[in-house]
């Protein structure tokens, strides 16, 4: 095995473990029905709902998907390298 193989090796670990813990620090969502969507209400905006960005949840589901993205991309590579 070469060098770059084993540091990008370690590097993807890396990232498999800060994204599992990500995941698991995000908060739960319902799965199913809800009261809004059976009866229309699940279309309206709420302050939480239009602020959702700014605040951890919002964030950690940003991360999530850079973070996604990067083992993508570092899986790619890895193929390539080998």
């Amino acid at each position: 095995m070469s060098t770059t193989y084993v540091i990008l090796s370690i590097l993807y670990i890396a990232g498999c473990v800060a994204l599992i813990t990500v995941i698991l620090m995000q908060k739960k969502r319902s799965a199913g029905f809800d009261g809004g969507s059976i009866s229309g209400m699940g279309t309206s905006q709420t302050y939480w709902d239009k602020n959702k960005g700014r605040s951890l949840e919002g964030s950690l589901e940003k991360y999530t998907k850079i973070g996604g993205a990067l083992l993508f991309v570092f899986s790619l590579v890895m193929c390539i390298v080998r």
